[in-house]
């Protein structure tokens, strides 16, 4: 019975598949070596590991055309999608692509070297900076989302329209449910106790010193 429920349990290989691919060869290896072992997310979560590794090396034929990675790629696109003036301050930007704050600020710096993108004054903050498109960089991505979508058509040939939507659906699921929304660097959480951490005021910092001075008294 327990090994009835274990079996249950794991999503092993099928003989009914049409082919077996790398993931079915993993989880037919730890099925050997770890029968104990329930490997079933493997057969999603790694199928989604491998597409965008395969896919990344794809997309960057593509933009390597271009002079331009991906990720530089993602930045242009952002603020093609804003409209005009086609820009955006420096935090929205970094929202609206999820990359760390160091990789943004070098793809900004690449992009505007190659007079992709320039970096303005902010009129609505005096210290602040945006960044905005130029006609150029517009020129650019206008033409790469082109040959672009192009190619995630040809990557998405083994799907028929009906399969793509399905996929599609149960993908949105998976990226909306709580463990990936609570993994979004922009998503809608609570701030750890380190970023909310506020400097106590000056009253504060003074009662704080003279209870430490009176502590210390002999």
């Amino acid at each position: 019975m327990v090994k009835q429920e274990e079996s249950a349990s794991r999503v092993s290989t099928s003989s009914n598949i049409e082919a077996m691919d790398e993931i079915d060869r993993i989880v037919a290896e730890w099925n050997r070596v770890r029968p104990d072992l329930d490997v079933s997310p493997t057969h999603t979560l790694q199928r989604i590991t491998r597409l965008g590794l395969l896919q990344n090396a794809s997309f960057a034929r593509v933009f390597a055309s271009y002079g331009i990675s991906f990720g530089e790629y993602l930045v242009l696109a952002a603020l093609r999608r804003a409209g005009p003036p086609y820009r955006m301050n420096p935090t929205t930007l970094f929202n609206r692509v999820i990359l760390s704050s160091g990789a943004m600020t070098n793809r900004l710096d690449q992009l505007e070297e190659m007079g992709l993108v320039e970096r303005l004054p902010d009129p609505d903050d005096r210290r602040g900076r945006l960044v905005a498109l130029t006609d150029r960089g517009r020129e650019l991505v206008d033409a790469a989302a082109v040959d672009h979508l192009e190619n995630e058509q040809r990557l998405l040939v083994g799907l028929d329209a009906d399969e793509r939507e399905r996929l599609a659906e149960l993908l949105r699921k998976l990226l909306l449910s709580q463990p990936f929304r609570e993994l979004e660097p922009a998503g809608d959480r609570q701030p750890s106790r380190r970023t909310v951490r506020r400097q106590p005021s000056r009253r504060t910092a003074r009662r704080t010193v003279g209870r430490t001075a009176r502590r210390r008294l002999p």
